[in-house]
């Protein structure tokens, strides 16, 4: 039976950075709270970037001259420290940053890197598309990703996944996705022919999450 609680906050269409800070800021309340033997008060944001390419912290090559490039396309230019290479988030992109305490839930990273994957490719299902893991973190139709997971934290998680809705795939042109060679990207709307919204699949997204994590989810 469901027993933990995580309250959901839907923060719009926001810049990356300002999400990035509040992310941190709540995952500081969340550590001390833990500390101090009250609820942690895990939380799920749920947000739609304006165009930004962001980096992990994965060893790879970019370069100003790289990020100048990216910026002149329209889009802000990133340095995290999530896990993976680099990606886009943009509109029509679902993400989702749990910032929770990982041992009320599961000992390991690993649990919960999967946890992420069922909970999007239960998602899907409910849509109407088939979706896979494989040996490349991420979910995928195919050979192409359809969202894209990279977290950080061994004790209050930050990050998180997006989750392509109808966003602009043009986007991925300039950059090779996770840098993974010979494979591509897709979306809901692109898979199933029909514009799907973010609005569309955010209760679909929820109800899985309360499943896979055995938790109850309160809308704050």
């Amino acid at each position: 039976m469901a027993n933990k609680i995580v309250h959901v906050q839907k923060l719009g269409q926001m810049r990356y950075k300002p999400t990035w800070d509040y992310q941190r800021m709540i995952a500081e309340k969340v550590q001390k709270n833990v500390r101090s033997g009250k609820d942690p008060g895990h939380t799920l944001l749920l947000v739609e970037h304006e165009p930004v390419y962001t980096t992990g912290i994965r060893k790879s090559d970019y370069s100003p001259e790289v990020e100048a490039q990216l910026k002149i396309k329209g889009a802000d230019f990133h340095r995290t420290n999530r896990g993976g290479l680099i990606t886009f988030h943009g509109p029509g992109q679902l993400v989702a940053y749990p910032i929770i305490h990982l041992s009320s839930f599961s000992p390991g990273i690993k649990w919960y890197i999967c946890a992420l994957q069922r909970t999007v490719i239960r998602t899907l299902r409910i849509l109407g598309i088939t979706a896979h893991t494989s040996p490349h973190t991420g979910v995928w139709v195919g050979d192409n990703k359809i969202c894209a997971i990279g977290i950080q934290g061994r004790h209050v998680t930050t990050h998180g996944l997006a989750l392509n809705c109808n966003i602009d795939l043009s986007w991925y042109d300039n950059i090779l996705p996770c840098g993974i060679p010979d494979k591509g990207v897709t979306s809901a709307t692109q898979e199933l022919n029909r514009n799907v919204t973010i609005r569309e699949v955010e209760p679909y997204f929820l109800k899985s999450f309360a499943e896979v994590f055995q938790c109850s989810i309160v809308m704050t």
